[in-house]
C-alpha cells in the first residue's frame, strides 16, 4: 500500500488536472474570443457554455485538493511558491462567476462592460495558469531564467485556450457565428503550435533533471513516441482547417477531439519527464505522501467522488448535447 497509494493519487490528480484544462479551457476560450464577436454572437458564445462552465471547475477543486490531502508537504511548497499566480487566478474566476451572472440582469448600456469583465477574467485566469504551469516545470525556481520561462508560458497558454474555445464553437454554433469561429481556429493554431514548440525546447534548458530523462538513454527513446504523435496530430488539425470538408460537412467535432489528443499527449509527457518526482529535483511522490492510513480512507472517499464526477460530467454533456439555441432568461 506504501508503493500504490501514494501512485493512486499522483494519477488521481493529473487526471482531475487534465480534464480541466480541456473542459475550462476552452469555456476560458470562449471569455477570450468573446470581445470578437457581435451583440447576438456574445449571447450565444455564453449559452454555448452556459450548461457547463461552473460544473467545469470542478475539475480544478477536485486535483488540488488531492495535492493537499494526500501530498500535504508539497501542497504547501506549491502554493508558496505559487502565491501570487494562484491569487491572480482566484482573482479571474471571481471576476468571471460575478460578470456572467450580472451580464443577464444588467441593463443594456451596462451589459457590454460586464461582457469586459468575463473576457478580462479568462485572460487573467488563463495567464496565471500558464505561469503557475512555468513555475512547476522549473522546480519552483526563483532565477531570472525561470521566470523568463514562466512569462513564456503565461503569455502562450491562451492560444490553446483560443483554440479550445473556437473548436467548441463549431460544435455548439451554425451559420455565421460558426464560420467565424472557423476562421478564428485558423488563426489561433498556428500560434498555438509556435508556442508549444517554443515551450518544448525551452523546458529541457530551464529545467536539467527534465534534460537529463529526454536526452539519456533509454529514456529518450521511450519518449519519442509523444512527440511524434504531437507533430502528426497537430499536422492533421492543420489539415481540418486547411481543408474545412470534413467540418463543415457535420464532423465538427474532429477538431476539439485533435486538441484533446493533444492534451493528452503532452500530459503524458510530463508526467513521464517528472515521475517520480513530485517537486521536480526536490520530492518524490512517496517523500511528500501522507502517513498510510489517512491515504488509505481517502482512497475511498475518492473512489467515489470521482466516479461521481465523470457521471455526472457524462449526464449533463449527454443531455445539453447539439447545437445551441438562442439564449433568453424568461
Amino acid at each position: 500500500m506504501e508503493t500504490w497509494l501514494p501512485l493512486f493519487f499522483a494519477g488521481a490528480m493529473g487526471l482531475a488536472l487534465l480534464i480541466y484544462v480541456i473542459l475550462d479551457g476552452y469555456d476560458l476560450g470562449i471569455g477570450l474570443l468573446l470581445p470578437l464577436a457581435s451583440d447576438s454572437e456574445k449571447d450565444l458564445m455564453i449559452a454555448s457554455i452556459g450548461p457547463f462552465w461552473d460544473a467545469n471547475e470542478t475539475w480544478i477543486v477536485l486535483g488540488i485538493g488531492i495535492l493537499l490531502i494526500a501530498f500535504p508537504q508539497a501542497h504547501g511548497e506549491i502554493l508558496t511558491a505559487m502565491y501570487i499566480p494562484v491569487t491572480l487566478m482566484l482573482m479571474g474566476l471571481v471576476l468571471r462567476g460575478i460578470a456572467f451572472d450580472f451580464r443577464a440582469k444588467a441593463v443594456s448600456d451596462k451589459k457590454e462592460m460586464w461582457n469586459l469583465i468575463f473576457s478580462f477574467g479568462s485572460l487573467i485566469t488563463a495567464c496565471s495558469q500558464g505561469w503557475m504551469l512555468g513555475t512547476y516545470i522549473t522546480g519552483l525556481a526563483e532565477t531570472g531564467l525561470s521566470w523568463l520561462f514562466s512569462i513564456l508560458i503565461a503569455l502562450t497558454l491562451p492560444a490553446l485556450y483560443v483554440l479550445l474555445g473556437a473548436a467548441w464553437l463549431l460544435i455548439k454554433t451554425e451559420g455565421e457565428l460558426f464560420d467565424k469561429a472557423m476562421r478564428w481556429a485558423a488563426r489561433a493554431i498556428l500560434p498555438m503550435g509556435v508556442a508549444l514548440l517554443l515551450v518544448s525546447i525551452a523546458t529541457p534548458l530551464v529545467s536539467q533533471t527534465i534534460a537529463d530523462k529526454w536526452f539519456s538513454y533509454p529514456n529518450g527513446l521511450m519518449l519519442l513516441p509523444i512527440p511524434v504523435l504531437s507533430t502528426l496530430t497537430y499536422g492533421w488539425m492543420m489539415f481540418l482547417l486547411y481543408r474545412q470538408h470534413a467540418l463543415r460537412e457535420g464532423r465538427e467535432w474532429l477538431l476539439f477531439a485533435g486538441l484533446i489528443v493533444l492534451c493528452l499527449l503532452a500530459a503524458l509527457g510530463l508526467a513521464y519527464s517528472i515521475l517520480p518526482d513530485i517537486i521536480i529535483g526536490q520530492m518524490t511522490i512517496w517523500e511528500s505522501a501522507a502517513s498510510t492510513p489517512s491515504l488509505l480512507f481517502t482512497f475511498w472517499g475518492t473512489a467515489i467522488v470521482l466516479p461521481a464526477i465523470l457521471g455526472y460530467t457524462f449526464f449533463v454533456y449527454r443531455i445539453f448535447r447539439g447545437k445551441t439555441s438562442e439564449l433568453t432568461y424568461e
